[in-house]
């Protein structure tokens, strides 16, 4: 049945918009206006009702989104209740203080709820009794005195109130970005130490961590250089101890201060993990990680000049050893002490070759050690950069594909609306037809009406001529038998007219069926 109405339906729609094309074109200049004022009344009609309908709608869906948070919280805080706060809980002992903690949040808030409904049953009883003043208004000064220190009252008390608050507000807003902060950096934390948990990287290690450090540097190089290793590796590093991140924060907040003593609170706020003792020692113990560094360099540019110059004088004296020999090969007058001699000069000058070689290899060796340190730092850093730009292009790909399916849900909704205001139009104009087809229909049966009543009336007047003119004869059967006048006057005996006989008078020939009659 709701099919058959549907089809019945669409088929009077169509039959609508048929008449309606072919009634516009043979339509005359006021039809046209009449529809077009009727059109745009139409559709101012349309847009009032649609933009009700998407604030209607809007509103639904806010009202919504609201029920399905709260159901969300209430289920997470009987989540949280339930497996923290549970007294079977092996952690039991652990989360006493949180829940205690949180006791005395929900109080503090219940306290603080109380209190500013205080305020604001104070602020409207004071509005309250200076509405009931107004109401019985006196034109003395008294009572304008009296009006006057009311509203002050008034006044003052909502001043006071938001000056309170404004305080409270700022001061949660200071803790919501230092919380935000805190979390933001643990963030990063975590994800660094994902980064440098996973397969695809090998973890930094530094060989002297593991080794001695007799056994990692040569005997000969110079003390500064010995104890600035020994330094490091009794400090864990050149990090002092703490992780890549959080040193790499440390120096890059303390040259963004030039080593002020303000950066620590800076230093503080991004790394919640450190306290201020620690941050201060870490300040001193990068001080002396610098002064050592500088210490090193300085020595190992002594070293590397005391060396090119014991390298010169090697080289003049192995010219002149060469030419001693030179010298005692042409005269042959070396002695056996001159050759010990000699001989002795050449094995200190190669002991001091080899010393130096191994001084250089040794020097090679630390560099290249250092080098692939840095390599693997700069390798470790530039995967945590891909990591967390790989986050953020996710990110920005979820936000885009919510984005374009929140567009296409409005599309939608537009075009359904659209739809059914076409269809309601269509309807109306379907009604509109209806009604004016009735109409003349309407004008059809009365022309008829006029036109049977016209008839009647030209029918009765008929009759009252024809009473007028009417002529009543009674009846008379015996005068069928009667001679007519012209017959009686043509049997009538006449005499004769003339002085002669008459032989034939000319006459009107008689019909046959009269004859003999």
């Amino acid at each position: 049945m709701a099919a058959l109405t549907t089809v019945v339906a669409a088929a009077t729609a169509e039959a609508g918009s048929r008449t309606l094309a072919t009634a516009l074109p043979t339509a005359g200049p006021s039809q046209n206006d009449s529809y077009s004022g009727t059109q745009d009344g139409v559709r101012s009609f349309q847009l009032h009702n649609w933009k009700q309908k998407a604030d209607q709608a809007k509103k639904t869906e806010f009202i919504r989104t609201a029920e399905k948070l709260k159901n969300q919280v209430a289920n997470i805080e009987k989540d949280k209740n339930g497996r923290l706060y549970n007294k079977k809980n092996d952690f039991r002992i652990d989360f006493i203080l949180l829940e205690e903690l949180e006791h005395k949040l929900v109080n503090s808030r219940k306290t603080e709820r109380t209190k500013i409904q205080q305020h604001l049953t104070k602020i409207h009883n004071n509005v309250k009794r200076l509405q009931q003043q107004l109401k019985d208004v006196k034109s003395t000064p008294e009572f304008v005195e009296k009006l006057r220190e009311m509203m002050e009252e008034v006044e003052n008390a909502i001043n006071t109130f938001k000056e309170e608050q404004r305080l409270i507000y700022e001061e949660l807003i200071k803790e919501e970005k230092i919380t935000t902060n805190e979390l933001n950096a643990l963030e990063r934390k975590i994800e660094t130490w994902t980064l440098s948990n996973s397969g695809t990287e090998r973890p930094f290690k530094v060989p002297s961590s593991r080794v001695p450090l007799d056994l990692v540097m040569p005997n000969n190089l110079p003390e500064e250089v010995v104890e600035f290793e020994k330094f490091l590796q009794q400090a864990g590093g050149r990090q002092g101890g703490w992780d890549d991140y959080d040193h790499q924060y440390f120096l890059k907040v303390r040259n963004k201060h030039k080593g002020k003593p303000s950066y620590v609170k800076e230093v503080l706020e991004y790394l919640p993990g450190r306290t201020e003792e620690e941050v201060q020692l870490h300040e001193k113990w990068y001080q002396k990680f610098l002064s050592l560094e500088e210490r090193k360099k300085k020595s190992i540019q002594k070293w590397k000049t005391k060396k090119q110059q014991e390298k010169k004088e090697l080289l003049i004296l192995k010219e002149k050893s060469e030419e001693v020999l030179m010298t005692n090969d042409l005269k042959q007058e070396d002695s056996s002490k001159q050759k010990e001699e000699q001989r002795k000069k050449q094995k200190l000058a190669i002991e001091a070759w080899k010393k130096q070689k191994m001084m250089e290899l040794s020097m090679k060796q630390a560099s290249q050690l250092k080098e692939e340190e840095e390599k693997e730092r700069k390798q470790q850093r530039e995967h945590q950069r891909q990591f967390y730009l790989k986050l953020l292009l996710e990110k920005y790909t979820q936000q885009k594909k919510e984005q374009e399916e929140l567009l296409k849900l409005e599309k939608e909704m537009k075009e359904k609306t659209e739809r059914e205001e076409r269809r309601k139009m269509a309807t109306n104009e379907i009604i509109k037809f209806q009604e004016r087809d009735l109409h003349k229909l309407e004008l059809k049966i009365l022309e008829r009406q006029a036109k049977k009543k016209e008839m009647i009336e030209k029918e009765r007047r008929l009759a009252k001529l024809r009473k007028k003119v009417e002529v009543n004869v009674s009846r008379d059967p015996s005068r069928l038998y009667k001679l007519t006048k012209g017959w009686q006057e043509r049997t009538k005996e006449r005499g004769p007219t003339g002085t002669g006989p008459l032989l034939h008078i000319p006459h009107r020939a008689i019909p046959t069926w009269r004859q003999g009659l």
